[in-house]
């Protein structure tokens, strides 16, 4: 009974799953965080139970090595799930990389390259390939990239009107991201209809504390709300989203902040976030709801930039079969799901409200019987989704 291990690592901690190559039930699931502090600390579940430790791990081998020796102590054996590949979450393949690709020292050298465009993501997703290639060096590894599903957008589409030769120099374009999460919803979205993925015009909503849309045109991604970094877009947790970049130029004049403090401001300190003071869409719904007039505001702002994005799609892909919401605030927030669709009746889009305040776990319709556009809920899984690319690029599966 073979075995895949998703790999999926930052800077200071990275997360795990074993998932079986058959049946893709998760095996086993963990995190290894706070590597290279004075105390590390390890999760560790199955079906079975969760278990905790916390122990030095002064780097991401030594992490590694935790690891397994969860594997060994609580099982499952890998032994008996030998894995056949480690897949990789890679945040940015630029324009190099389209597919899940087997890693060998050249393509390692150009992950580390795209550093300069993703440098809080590329060079901790290096470190958990040197650790995962120390603990199997007999097993392929696959890198499998955030940026890979949106390489079929157009030049209209990720072409930013910045002079032409220094956007081509610096390798300034828009690259977006989640792919992984919006091929997933967007395969898994044609499976629950059982319609032919080649037929469907989709728009995917990824929402959690990071928030991205996606136009996908018969399987295809031809647009997405996120750029050259994940900051363009949609409002999220602590992210601005679309905003007029001479912003930026005006607040370093007027109050000489420098580009930390600005990347600090626009990143980590805006959103629903630096509006509301609530990160988390449950506390800022809670809030709303009691009359919090800084909530009220921050939620508006929020499902307004959704439904613009939608509209746009709409247009972009002249007509729209299916809308899916996934990811945290996705799955589980009623009220954005209902307001980001609200008063589009005209377009074709009407939510069933008892369908969509239903408590329910896995993939499901939300909108009226009458709606023209079927309005879904489909969790995303991008830890199978690795898998599955990963089995794809070792010929382990077709």
């Amino acid at each position: 009974m073979s075995s895949v291990l998703v790999i999926n690592s930052g800077s200071s901690s990275f997360k795990y799953q074993l998932i079986d190559a058959e049946s893709e039930e998760r095996l086993a699931s963990g995190l290894v965080e706070r590597i290279g502090e004075a105390t590390g600390h390890v999760s560790y579940d199955t079906p079975e139970g969760h278990w905790e430790r916390s122990l030095e791990i002064p780097d991401h081998t030594a992490g590694f090595d935790v690891m397994l020796a969860g594997f060994s102590e609580h099982g499952p054996s890998l032994d008996e799930h030998p894995p056949v590949a480690v897949g990789h979450r890679v945040v940015h393949g630029g324009a190099r990389f389209f597919e899940p690709t087997l890693i060998t020292p050249l393509v390692l050298i150009n992950i580390e390259d795209l550093s300069d465009l993703a440098p809080l993501h590329n060079p901790a997703n290096v470190e958990g390939i040197k650790a995962a290639q120390h603990a199997f060096p007999d097993l392929p590894q696959v890198a499998v990239f955030d940026t890979a599903f949106h390489q079929t957008m157009p030049p209209d589409a990720y072409t930013y009107a910045l002079e032409a030769s220094i956007a081509e120099r610096l390798r300034i374009r828009r690259y977006g991201f989640h792919g992984t999460s919006h091929k997933f919803v967007s395969e898994a979205a044609a499976e629950f209809l059982q319609r032919p993925l080649t037929e469907l015009k989709q728009i995917v909503l990824h929402l959690g504390n990071g928030a991205s849309a996606c136009a996908v045109d018969r399987g295809r991604s031809v647009d997405t709300s996120m750029g050259f970094t994940p900051l363009e877009g949609l409002v999220m947790g602590t992210r601005t989203g679309d905003m007029d970049p001479a912003v930026l130029l005006y607040l370093q004049r007027k109050t000489r902040m420098g580009v930390e403090e600005l990347d600090e401001l626009v990143n980590k300190q805006s959103g629903v976030l630096g509006l509301s003071g609530h990160k988390d869409m449950r506390d800022l719904t809670r809030a709303a709801d009691a009359g919090d007039e800084k909530a009220r505001l921050a939620l508006g702002v929020y499902v307004h930039r959704i439904k613009r994005y939608v509209g746009a799609y709409l247009v972009e892909l002249g007509g729209v079969d299916v809308i899916s919401f996934t990811a945290g605030v996705g799955e589980n927030s009623a009220i954005v799901r209902t307001r980001s669709l609200s008063s589009l009746e005209g377009l074709g889009i009407e939510v069933d409200a008892d369908r969509n305040e239903a408590p329910n776990t896995g993939p499901r319709v939300i909108s009226t019987d009458d709606s023209r556009i079927t309005v879904l809920v489909v969790p995303t899984n991008e830890e199978l989704e690795i898998a599955r690319q990963t089995l794809q690029a070792t010929g382990a599966r077709k």
